[in-house]
């Protein structure tokens, strides 16, 4: 198979030559040996070091980038998803963020309020080149937000794709995928930028003044 070097480079959101993304990294995949096996603990890096947090969602470009996920410890799934991307290729594993519009049943009352939808937009996940085949992975929800949602975490072995459950832990309807925007070499974040600010314009304008929420405080209260 072909690698196409864009799967591989730095870019301005997959900056992964900054010390950030390169420590992150280190501590992340240790003494492993493979590129699976790098794969597989840089994925329960980000998705248990980075916490989940839809409230720091933020429009300007500079939250987009995988160093500045890393200094904040929590972010939303597209964030999430490009640090992922960023720290593969840096261990010279191809890759390429994802984007997806989704159904997400298990969204807090406030959270829905302020985006006036259970669909979420360029919804992010990553698509990697390991063993000659691509797969999806998705390392955005933390163990302990899982279990506030009663949700079964979503695990990756490096042999199958790591895409959102359709059903929780008590078999309520949980994600559903309905349009898949395809991956990219970097983020499209023109293109991006632009739905979001026709989707979600309360949820930007409330995010502009700091978090317009307590995430966690709310997934446990609603879940209790």
């Amino acid at each position: 198979m072909n690698i196409d070097p864009a799967w591989l480079a730095p870019t301005s959101f997959l900056d992964y030559e900054t010390p950030e993304v390169r420590d992150f990294v280190a501590r992340a995949v240790g003494g492993a040996k493979t590129p699976k096996e790098r794969a597989v603990r840089l994925y329960y890096a980000v998705r248990d070091g980075i916490r989940y947090d839809p409230y720091r969602f933020r429009i300007e470009p500079e939250w987009y980038r995988a160093s500045h996920t890393i200094r904040e410890g929590a972010s939303y799934c597209v964030p999430k998803a490009l640090l992922y991307a960023a720290g593969l290729r840096s261990l010279g594993i191809p890759a390429r963020p994802g984007f997806a519009d989704v159904k997400n049943h298990l969204a807090t009352e406030r959270l829905l309020a302020l985006t006036g939808t259970d669909l979420f937009s360029w919804h992010g996940y990553v698509s990697l080149l390991l063993d000659g085949r691509w797969l999806k992975a998705t390392p955005v929800f933390n163990i302990e937000m899982c279990e506030r949602f009663q949700v079964l975490p979503l695990e990756f072995d490096g042999s199958e794709d790591s895409l959102m459950q359709p059903f929780d832990a008590r078999n309520r309807r949980h994600m559903e995928y309905v349009r898949y925007h395809g991956e990219y070499d970097d983020l499209p974040y023109a293109e991006m930028a632009a739905e979001m600010h026709r989707a979600y314009p309360r949820l930007i304008a409330a995010a502009g003044g700091g978090s317009p929420g307590d995430f966690a405080a709310e997934a446990a209260r609603e879940n209790a």
